[in-house]
């Protein structure tokens, strides 16, 4: 039973893209102390939510995450 979860919501106009650029992470995850979801709200809310059963995977679980969507973003904003 998860111990530690955060919930972040991006507000951008690429959350849709940015959510479909996951979901190949999202779909082939198996650290067993870590389960991560993402989903869009409306038009412009990417939410992501990440439960631990330890802060140490937490927080592994959060840097990799928060580091592929922040280069999603960039990658939309380039193109």
């Amino acid at each position: 039973m998860p111990q530690h979860e955060a919930l972040f919501r991006f507000m951008t106009d690429h959350a849709d893209l940015i959510y479909r650029s996951l979901l190949p992470e999202l779909q082939d995850e198996v650290n067993p102390r870590s389960a991560t979801h993402c989903w869009v709200e409306g038009t412009g809310t990417l939410v992501l939510h990440v439960e631990a059963q330890d802060i140490a995977a937490l927080r592994a679980a959060l840097n990799m995450f928060l580091r592929l969507v922040s280069v999603a973003d960039e990658m939309q904003q380039i193109a």
